[in-house]
């Protein structure tokens, strides 16, 4: 994807590369703007819109202001009410819902090794990865993991849980979903096994917990991907709380509020296919940052983990 200084004031991530947000001496480099792309994507960090794909492939950049015009007459909103209706509670009860049934199988997919996934999964696969390998060399940037305190909160499948584990930090891992937890640990005990002297990685505790539920202080809060799920007055305290839990650092994922995504987003809601999903929410990176400020910390490195159907923007806290 092209990157454009109209969307985001710093630079893109680029397979294991970040930025730190310390001002440079070299000049800067030249950036290219940002074109519509032939297809709109739906946006994705922690969900999908579960878009057709050859609907919106058929949907040219062109089209971009007059499906702008045709997003107010719609009402994703009433589908997302039935939605809550059906398991009787608001956007939590409604994710927990998701990920511990037709998410969970989705996701199990999307985060793991089957071939079975189309174009659109094989994509976001691809774009996760790729946050996971910035994190791993944001934590690692500043020396070894082996006893380093990790609470990797909304752990999924164990994609972060368990590289951090190989590299000897102690890692509490949670969701919200059991069904994850339980992928999760049985994943980390295939690949967490000890040598023939029973040594080897310490095996992350799981637990099945919302981020409001956790308690306890750690080295480091990682929060991948699950902001998507916090509209921004929920997403304030949520952030605080995470801080809190953190002695040194926090790092944060999440879906990047632009005009453009915002429009990418409302487009997939007019095609939601045949399989639901939860209510995506994206935020501001400035939101973010004055969460931060507020509870008296500051982002240290920054960037934006970028693929065709992926967009996660990446950002590094330390105490101000």
């Amino acid at each position: 994807m092209a990157y454009s200084p109209s969307l985001s004031s710093h630079i893109p991530f680029h397979a294991n590369r970040f930025i730190s947000t310390k001002r440079s001496s070299k000049p800067p480099t030249k950036t290219t703007l940002l074109k519509p792309p032939a297809a709109i994507p739906p946006l994705s960090t922690a969900t999908t819109f579960d878009a057709d794909l050859p609907t919106l492939a058929a949907i040219s950049g062109g089209s971009i202001a007059a499906l702008a015009a045709v997003i107010s007459l719609t009402d994703p909103e009433r589908r997302r009410k039935l939605q809550a209706e059906e398991v009787g509670g608001g956007d939590k009860e409604v994710v927990r819902e998701y990920f511990n049934n037709s998410g969970f199988q989705r996701w199990k997919k999307i985060y793991g090794e089957t071939d079975d996934v189309n174009k659109v999964q094989r994509d976001i696969r691809l774009g996760h990865s790729k946050t996971v390998e910035n994190v791993m060399a944001m934590l690692t940037d500043e020396g070894p993991l082996k006893g380093v305190t990790v609470c990797d909160a909304g752990c999924g499948t164990g994609s972060l849980a368990i590289p951090l584990a190989k590299e000897g930090a102690i890692v509490l891992a949670t969701d919200i979903s059991a069904a994850m937890v339980a992928e999760a640990k049985k994943q980390a005990e295939e690949q967490l096994s000890a040598d023939s002297e029973g040594a080897g990685p310490v095996m992350p505790k799981f637990e099945v917990k919302d981020l409001e539920s956790l308690n306890g202080k750690y080295d480091t809060v990682v929060c991948l991907d699950v902001l998507i799920h916090y509209p921004q007055s929920k997403a304030d305290g949520m952030i605080a709380h995470l801080a809190s839990l953190a002695e040194k650092r926090l790092i944060l994922s999440f879906a990047p509020k632009t005009f453009y995504y915002d429009l990418l987003k409302r487009v997939g809601e007019l095609f939601p296919g045949p399989s639901k999903a939860t209510r995506a929410y994206l935020h501001a990176e400035a939101d973010v940052e004055r969460a931060l400020q507020k509870v008296g910390w500051k982002i240290r490195k920054r960037g934006l983990t970028t693929t065709q159907f992926y967009f996660a923007r990446l950002v590094e806290a330390v105490p101000a």
